[in-house]
């Protein structure tokens, strides 16, 4: 049977269901809408069902037992499927879809993995799906799922762990097939699968993953189904992502807590050391003071200054959700500021507080940061920069915890221990790819679609790029507040139903559009 054929059979819904009635003239993401509407139960419980297994990266068993749910919902719709391996590595799901006549390929990107959890933290079990009339923190009540033939309000919410991050995100490329499939279309490009376990871990081994299996995935361009839609929760692309590096610093005082009234204005009290170093890395407005920091950081260009005048302002909407007085770097505007580089305090410790608060200089203090990197900066080359800053204010720098001869060596001694970091990563708003998949998505949108010229969060999008040599693009569905990576993630439903939608559009309009692009027809 060719595989076009088979692909058409298999997408059909698992059960006919009510007939999907449509007008000649409506718009394909109206098509698409209807079919889902005659078919969510079947969507729904296809999504609960991936959501019961437990997918920590660190669990091999149930990481193996995703993998092979995902791989057999792929074979479903006809997908050549198989698990690629790298040695340690959880496997990649791969499936592949030739279309006849298509002359560009697409990956499909997602990972099935999803974040430690700490059950305590839960409101309800986070591998227990469980839907809700509405989110929590809006006094969100458990109602039981649907029975047959029963309509979902899309405004409920689903809780699990990986709802948004990143099953959503699988769940709505295949039903996108199956609408297309039903309605008797097809995609424009050849499609390609890559489902990643180890994304959440860190993707230690997905280099070496992408490099054993080059050849098989092999595109134009990458769609990366990760992510918040906008706050305003209007679709928005992103097209790239910042590097990231933790550092963690450790300063040290006595080699015993002392009595701070005895000891108090003699012994160097290392929490006030630190607080001092700290304020010396960032002003109040988040600008870098450590010198050169920014020497090799990409400037803005016209395409990316294009592309932030389509973000809805959100500033005030969001110091209103989250009780802020103020915001850095203002006027700047958020998608603004996070096309910078950052220094963030994640944690600070340093004695104790409230209760069990005492008068004592303690023997250490403890700093956590995380440096957010642009194009074109390096890991290397920032870790240098803070080096150097940490010893032009007179602390000696040690990688392990100092022994009782070098603290009495130096008047400041600090531990700096950087984790590894990778580097930003960001498609050029020019490249013809780029404009086409900007082109798809609009054509079926009532509104402007939302250009982001990079998140500001950070992933290992690098390793695409220098293995494959290919652009990446941010394609995200989830709801801003899913609660991603922390406890009670979510899922609006609303949104699991655009994001049929906008997969389906790309999938049938993306060849057009690119050939459209490549002859110089103006974009909608």
């Amino acid at each position: 049977m060719p595989l076009l054929v088979a692909f058409l059979l298999a997408a059909a819904p698992p059960s006919a269901g009510p007939p999907v009635r449509l007008s000649p003239d409506s718009t394909l993401r109206a098509r698409v809408a209807a079919w889902r509407a005659a078919h969510e139960a079947e969507v729904f419980r296809e999504y609960v069902e991936l959501l019961r297994l437990p997918n920590l990266a660190s669990d091999s068993t149930n990481i193996r037992r995703n993998a092979a749910a995902v791989l057999q919902m792929l074979e479903r719709r006809g997908v050549r499927a198989e698990l690629l391996e790298a040695p340690g590595s959880p496997p990649a799901v791969f499936g592949e879809l030739a279309v006849p006549g298509a002359t560009r390929t697409v990956v499909l990107y997602a990972h099935y993995d999803g974040q430690p959890v700490d059950t305590a933290r839960w409101v309800s079990p986070p591998w227990q799906p469980v839907l809700r009339d509405r989110a929590l923190f809006a006094g969100g009540r458990e109602i039981p799922f649907p029975a047959a033939g029963e309509r979902f309000d899309p405004e409920w919410r689903l809780y699990a762990r990986s709802t948004g991050d990143d099953k959503g995100s699988i769940i709505a490329q295949l039903s996108a097939l199956d609408a297309l499939g039903a309605l008797g279309l097809r995609p424009t490009v050849n499609l390609k699968f890559f489902y990643e376990g180890e994304e959440e871990a860190g993707s230690t081994h997905l280099r070496d993953m992408l490099t054993r299996h080059a050849a098989a995935l092999k595109a134009d361009v990458w769609l990366m189904g990760d992510g918040p839609v906008h706050q305003t929760r209007r679709q928005q692309l992103s097209f790239g992502v910042r590097g990231d590096m933790g550092l963690q610093l450790t300063v040290y005082g006595p080699a015993r807590p002392l009595h701070s009234g005895h000891y108090g204005n003699w012994a160097p009290n290392p929490d006030v050391m630190l607080v001092r170093l700290l304020a010396s890395l960032r002003d109040e407005e988040g600008r870098i003071l450590i010198p050169h920091y920014y020497d090799e950081v990409r400037p803005i260009g016209a395409a990316e200054r294009k592309a932030l005048a389509t973000l809805p302002p959100v500033e005030e909407q969001l110091k209103g959700e989250l009780r802020l007085g103020r915001s850095e770097g203002a006027p700047g505007t958020l998608g603004e500021r996070i096309l910078l580089p950052a220094i963030n305090l994640s944690g600070l410790s340093g004695g104790r507080t409230g209760s069990t608060a005492a008068n004592v200089i303690v023997p250490e203090a403890t700093a956590f940061l995380d440096l957010r990197m642009v194009p074109d900066q390096r890991p290397e080359r920032v870790q240098a920069l803070i080096l150097e800053h940490l010893r032009s204010q007179g602390f000696f720098v040690v990688t392990s915890d100092p022994d009782s001869t070098t603290r009495r060596a130096h008047p400041k001694v600090i531990k700096a221990v950087f984790s590894p970091g990778y580097p930003a990563s960001r498609a050029s708003l020019d490249e013809p790819a780029v404009r086409a998949v900007i082109a798809a998505v609009q054509q079926d949108l009532s509104e402007p679609l939302i250009t982001l010229p990079s998140s500001g969060g950070s992933d290992g999008t690098y390793v695409f790029h220098e293995v494959l040599g290919v652009p990446q693009i941010g394609v995200p569905i989830s709801n801003h507040d899913n609660n991603q990576h922390a406890e009670n993630e979510n899922m609006r439903l609303q949104n699991l139903w655009d994001g049929i939608g906008l997969y389906a559009g790309l999938m049938a309009r993306l060849g057009p559009a690119w050939k459209g692009v490549e002859a110089g027809k103006p974009m909608p």
